[in-house]
């Protein structure tokens, strides 16, 4: 079991960067596939990225696609999602949610959640 914890949200002007941490629990860390999801009022919580247990394969969301970045240190039981540029569309609860096995896209594929961290982007 890898239960996320996030860190890293806060209010931000647009144009501003912030950076997710989300450090995680249990032995077996590289094992687990990490999504970072995020859920604006009103709306469904949204795919942002994912990255595979060894860091090798990352997916991002379209909205996301070459302005964030996914990492992770497998030394620290930490996943990134580092957020230059921000926009007001991007305010949300940024969620952090594990896996055994591959990587994936799908919130419902996620079997541990963190309890989310709140980004605020003002105009």
């Amino acid at each position: 079991q890898v239960q996320p914890v996030e860190s890293g949200g806060g209010l931000v002007q647009a144009g501003g960067s912030l950076r997710l941490s989300c450090a995680a629990s249990g032995r077996t860390f590289s094992n687990y596939a990490m999504g970072w999801f995020r859920q604006a009022p009103g709306k469904e919580r949204e795919f942002v990225a994912a990255i595979s247990g060894s860091g090798g394969i990352t997916y991002y969301a379209d909205s996301v696609k070459g302005r964030f970045t996914i990492s992770r240190d497998n030394t620290k039981n930490t996943v990134y999602l580092q957020m230059p540029s921000l926009k007001p569309e991007d305010t949300a609860v940024y969620y952090c949610a594990s896996r055994t096995g591959g990587i994936r896209r799908t919130r419902n594929d996620y079997d541990y959640w963190g309890q989310g961290t709140q980004v605020t982007v003002s105009s």
